[in-house]
């Protein structure tokens, strides 16, 4: 009996070592670009219905926590389907690392929301910074397994994330622009990266 539980481990750690080294193809470009669609529609959304985002930040965040869950679920949503076409029985695994890859960013963003609400409220202008700076971190992560190329989103939310912090500093106010307009054009570069980078009309097979 133990024996056959050392050859299980011994199994699973090798498919461990094979996902590891293997190009994960679970994200799609079309989902990719379409939670970036929904950014745009919630900043629109915000920007036309929304007069005081500073004065109501619990409606303003409410919106785009909502949309962040949609958008996940989407990518969850496909990153089964197309992990189970393309990676067979290293499904799993490569699914479980994708997620190990990107989890601390994403929980990370989920506490520090809290926490700012809850204790200083006072200094919810930093959130949107904040969580782009944080989704920079949970590509880089996730670049290991994904194209070379994926690092310049990385470095766009990087790079956009202390911008807003910059922009946001001076009157403490939170705007639908500032929180959505990096989400857009970091979603939709980086289904263009995801899109070229397995072979155009090929990458959504």
């Amino acid at each position: 009996m133990r024996d056959l539980d050392k050859a299980l481990a011994d199994i699973v750690a090798i498919r461990s070592q094979i996902a590891a080294g293997t190009a994960f193809r679970g994200y799609g470009p079309a989902t990719v670009a379409a939670t970036g669609v929904l950014a745009l529609v919630t900043a629109l959304a915000q920007h036309f219905w929304l007069d005081d985002p500073t004065g109501r930040p619990v409606v303003f965040f409410a919106a785009w926590a909502a949309t962040a869950l949609v958008s996940a679920s989407l990518i969850w949503i496909e990153m089964q389907a197309r992990s189970r076409r393309h990676h067979l029985g290293l499904a799993d695994a490569m699914i479980y690392q994708a997620v190990e890859q990107f989890l601390p960013a994403g929980a990370a963003g989920v506490l520090l929301s809290v926490m700012l609400a809850r204790f200083a409220p006072e200094t919810l202008w930093m959130l949107p910074g904040l969580w782009q700076l944080l989704v920079s971190l949970g590509v880089f992560a996730s670049a290991r397994s994904l194209p070379r190329s994926v690092a310049l989103a990385a470095i766009w939310y990087f790079v956009a994330g202390f911008a807003t912090l910059l922009l946001a500093s001076g009157d403490h106010a939170l705007s639908p622009w500032t929180m959505g307009l990096p989400f857009v054009i970091g979603q939709l570069f980086m289904a263009a990266i995801l899109y070229f980078a397995s072979g155009g009309i090929h990458a959504e097979d």
